[in-house]
């Protein structure tokens, strides 16, 4: 069952990003295992002007402006996911 195999890890936050900053991270998800096996990761977060809405899965992601909320939302999906270390890489 994919639910023993996947888990998920989600987190709100008021802090606000910038493209570039999501970029980076995504970029990193992308390069490296530290975080675990990532299937998915997808969010919407307070920028300087709005939220800025983004989807993730290997070898692609598309970051776009978007309508607001009233705080960021992250959401990743995978298997042996390092919890406290997407902690610390959206914690930007």
């Amino acid at each position: 069952h994919a639910d023993e195999v996947f888990t998920s890890w989600g987190k709100e936050t008021p802090h606000k990003f910038t493209k570039e900053q999501i970029e980076e991270v995504l970029k990193t998800l992308c390069e490296t295992d530290d975080y675990g096996e990532i299937l998915r990761a997808k969010g919407m977060l307070p920028s300087e002007n709005g939220f800025i809405h983004f989807d993730y899965v290997p070898g692609e992601s598309e970051i776009r402006d978007g309508s607001a909320e009233y705080t960021g939302k992250i959401c990743v999906i995978g298997s042996e996911l390092k919890e406290d270390a997407l902690k610390e890489l959206f914690g930007k």
